[in-house]
């Protein structure tokens, strides 16, 4: 685990932003996947954590390169 983080804390800001929320919402939708795959059709369970994951993930990637632009951004405009 020490590796990962500081494997991430070498990366720039929006990189490693957008990294760490990609992760997060793709555990997020991953979960919320399974619960509707279980819900829906319990054999295709494993699917459809696959099918609301990888874009929960494109769009945390997505919003964690934005956010940490901004932020990036305006540490250098403050300077």
């Amino acid at each position: 685990m020490r590796a990962i983080v500081s494997m991430l804390d070498g990366l720039p800001l929006p990189l490693r932003w957008s990294v760490e929320l990609a992760a997060a919402m793709f555990t997020i939708g991953a979960v919320v996947g399974l619960i509707i795959g279980l819900q829906t059709y319990i054999p295709t369970a494993w699917f459809a954590m696959i099918e609301v994951g990888v874009p929960a993930a494109m769009l945390g990637a997505l919003l964690g390169a934005l956010g940490g632009a901004a932020v990036s951004l305006s540490r250098k405009i403050t300077r």
